[in-house]
């Protein structure tokens, strides 16, 4: 698939906190799925192996956000997930939708609103981080997290891929 067509079929069913022009981050990264998975089963698997360095960084951002009156996140669990309903928590995140093409997570502070969409369709796997940030903490905090996100979410669609492609040639 052309990357162009590539990029159309990753937005198609994205969900986003608020139109993109009021947002203060939005990423959208995709990978053709060598085999179709579910948005959960994709999310378990790429945090099934912690990339190296994460949480050390989930250390880091809670000893400094810390300071500034935020609630400690821990980091995300290598903790499988068969089976999450809305309403849930998956790790620190609330599970807004889910279903065989959608996962929607948020977290929603003073700071900032978070929402990581999952979707999967046609072949394509899609992960969409949007952001809206509410005051000077919430700017501040982003300046570092916008890159590593962007990074962190490339590395885990690679590995990602790269364990389907296994999974997928030996059986």
């Amino acid at each position: 698939m052309a990357p162009t067509s590539l990029a159309r079929a990753a937005t198609a069913r994205i969900q986003i906190l608020a139109p993109a022009a009021e947002l203060d981050f939005l990423d959208t990264q995709s990978i053709v799925l060598p085999v179709q998975i579910t948005p959960l089963e994709a999310w378990t698997l790429m945090h099934a192996r912690p990339l190296p360095g994460l949480k050390l960084a989930f250390k880091l951002r809670d000893a400094v956000s810390a300071c500034f009156g935020v609630k400690r996140i821990g980091g995300i669990s290598s903790k499988p997930h068969t089976d999450v309903q809305t309403g849930d928590k998956l790790d620190f995140f609330l599970v807004e939708a889910v279903s065989d093409t959608l996962l929607t997570l948020t977290v929603r502070d003073r700071h900032l609103d978070v929402m990581t969409c999952l979707s999967s369709s046609n072949g394509i796997l899609s992960v969409t981080s949007s952001v809206k940030t509410h005051n000077m903490f919430g700017r501040a905090y982003m300046i570092p997290v916008r890159p590593a996100h962007k990074l962190i979410v490339a590395m885990s669609l690679k590995r990602l891929r790269q364990a389907l492609e296994q999974r997928s040639a030996a059986g």
